[in-house]
């Protein structure tokens, strides 16, 4: 556990602050309070600083070992605000709702759809499908990925087929909702990846004895597993 060496307080009590703050729709400022009422003292800044900094690193590990997921995706955009200003996070589910990547943005067009569709299909592999509203942007960014296939990837633009993804839209905005404003990308891109990896809890890890795991187990394992770069 060597990227909490040096933490002044107990790594599970660190796991736990980051899980509820990603998990719940609750502020930094919450957390410090119902720490306070349990007799642990911490400034709401230490578990800003906590969830930047170890939210992303176990996301990231989360990946390494998550079960493959579909081949038919349900790909969609929602509006985040940072310091003010809306920007936009992509996401992709696959039909069964699982979740298949997502990725924040500055902005909304045919070069930030096209770089979420890189960075899902480095990560799952290309899908067999993808429905998607009439945006004509996220079309264009996947008529480039088709380009020069052999197989193209069949698109959908039928409105009623992203139910599943903006449905799961919600989830995520009311998390964000009582976040007050995200203060940077960075810190914005942070907490998304620690938010996101909440949402899979849909027996998408393959863990050695994850079937019988909490989430919160499960959260915990994948953790202690990640290592300094």
């Amino acid at each position: 556990m060597l990227i909490f060496k040096g933490m002044r307080f107990p790594i599970d009590v660190i796991l736990v602050w980051i899980r509820w703050y990603a998990s719940y729709p609750l502020s930094y400022r919450h957390l410090e309070e119902m720490m306070e009422e349990r007799g642990v003292s911490v400034d709401h800044s230490s578990i800003n600083r906590w969830a930047i900094r170890f939210l992303p690193l176990i996301e990231k590990m989360a990946r390494k070992h998550r079960r493959p997921v579909g081949g038919s995706w349900r790909m969609d955009e929602t509006y985040i605000k940072v310091k003010g200003v809306w920007k936009y996070l992509y996401r992709a589910l696959d039909k069964q709702g699982q979740t298949v990547d997502f990725l924040l943005t500055a902005k909304r067009d045919m070069a930030a759809a096209k770089r979420f569709f890189d960075k899902a299909m480095s990560a799952n592999g290309d899908p067999d499908k993808i429905a998607m509203d009439k945006s004509g942007a996220n079309k264009a960014a996947i008529d480039e990925v088709n380009t020069g296939r052999d197989v193209p990837i069949v698109v959908r633009q039928v409105k009623y087929l992203n139910n599943i993804v903006e449905q799961d839209h919600r989830a995520i905005k009311r998390l964000t909702r009582s976040m007050l404003n995200f203060k940077s990308f960075r810190s914005a891109a942070s907490v998304l990846a620690g938010i996101e990896l909440m949402q899979i809890r849909k027996g998408q890890f393959e863990i050695n004895g994850a079937d019988a795991m909490s989430f919160a187990d499960q959260f915990s394992t994948l953790a202690r597993m990640v290592r300094p770069a």
